[in-house]
């Protein structure tokens, strides 16, 4: 069975000094909970898995019992106790903090992994209780080399199918696959994660403003556009809101114009960027065959894989993704660690100005430049990982 790099960060980390709640967090359907039970396999060392799939079944009182079981278990030697969907048991982040310490307080040999797939809850639940107790551990759409690796994707059939490893044995049937990202992934992550979260007053405009971005990945628009092409939409504040959702879900986000002032670089219009080009497919629902042949629609598709590779090893490495437009001159993508810059370019396909990293380059003589799909760096090679991303 294919093992993800996740399985060996946390059997790693299973295997230190208690120290920390490891907490592991993704969109849904990447292999969380698999990655747990790999990495425990792994492991000469009691165990206590439990889930909080069902949130009518379980509360703090439950987690408290599992709780108590785990550490009847690390009485004599360690064990480790794994809560998965951790988000879906209220006011999870309190109960956690209180067991967590009294656990510090004697001593005690049991070591905790948390997972969920809704980081908006998470992340809510992380800033309130449990500050300094925990480490996240990342685990993003499948990059093109693990598909390649696990599946035996060609270069297109991840363009297309993106990163989903559960819907990878749907793909000769295209219309089972779009009913599974659906019902299993759009569906759920938006009515169960991001409504969930707090109180969304247009969950209609939320699912409209969704399909409109898919649409037009890897391109800008402005929010008095968006106000124009979408039924009931409120204001901008709105929609600048429910787009942030839609981002801290690991579905949508909106790449901010890269410029030295941070006020400006807040101001711009997005360019809309799926987390993985699947979302893409999926909201246009035209065939594979279609798109691909399609010089313009595989130029997006090009260009959003690029964006969702950047977006997840930003991450996970800690940098972060912008574009760059000044008049009519582009990048298509500014990445941004510490003092360092890399400009990077797509050449996808797609017809577009050109010239932007040259004058870039003048701007900012610092950044590494780069162009994907040139002889020098191909698609492939890039999505692969074989390109230092800085100098």
């Amino acid at each position: 069975m294919f093992k993800r790099i996740l399985v060996s960060q946390l059997t790693e980390r299973l295997n230190e000094p208690r120290r920390f709640i490891q907490i592991v967090v993704g969109p849904r359907q990447t292999g969380k909970t698999t990655a747990v039970l790999q990495a425990l396999e792994e492991l000469n060392i009691q165990q206590h898995f439990v889930s909080a799939d069902d949130p009518n079944l379980v509360s703090t009182e439950w987690l408290r019992n599992e709780w108590e079981q785990a550490r009847a278990l690390a009485k004599t030697r360690e064990a480790v106790l794994v809560v998965d969907e951790i988000q879906k048991i209220k006011n999870w982040s309190s109960i956690v903090k209180l067991l967590w310490d009294e656990d510090n307080r004697l001593f005690s040999k049991l070591k905790v992994i948390l997972t969920g797939s809704s980081s908006l809850l998470l992340q809510k639940g992380l800033a309130e209780s449990l500050m300094g107790r925990f480490e996240i551990l990342y685990s993003p759409h499948w990059s093109y080399m693990e598909c390649k690796e696990a599946f035996g994707y060609s270069l297109d059939d991840f363009l297309f199918f993106g990163g989903y490893p559960g819907a990878a044995v749907l793909i000769k049937d295209e219309t089972r696959w779009a009913r599974y990202m659906g019902s299993s992934i759009v569906e759920p992550t938006i009515s169960q994660d991001i409504l969930q979260m707090e109180e969304i007053r247009k969950p209609a405009l939320l699912r409209s403003l969704f399909i409109l971005g898919c649409g037009y990945s890897a391109q800008e628009l402005s929010f008095t556009k968006m106000l124009g092409q979408l039924q009931d939409a409120g204001n901008t504040v709105t929609l600048a809101h429910y787009l942030e959702l839609l981002g801290k879900a690991n579905m949508l986000t909106g790449l901010q114009n890269f410029s030295g002032s941070q006020i400006r670089t807040r101001k711009s219009s997005p360019r809309f960027m799926v987390f993985d080009t699947s979302l893409m497919t999926y909201a246009d629902g035209a065939n594979k065959q279609r798109l691909l042949d399609s010089a313009a629609d595989k130029g997006r598709l090009v260009e959003s894989a690029v964006g969702a590779y950047l977006l997840a090893r930003g991450k996970e490495e800690g940098f972060e993704v912008y574009w760059w437009r000044d008049r009519s001159n582009e990048v298509d993508f500014i990445i941004k660690k510490g003092s360092h810059l890399t400009a990077i370019e797509v050449k996808s396909g797609r017809v577009k100005n050109v010239g932007g990293s040259l004058v870039f380059k003048k701007l900012y003589p610092e950044a590494l430049s780069l162009i994907v799909g040139s002889a020098n760096l191909s698609l492939e090679d890039f999505l692969l990982g074989r390109k230092p991303l800085f100098i």
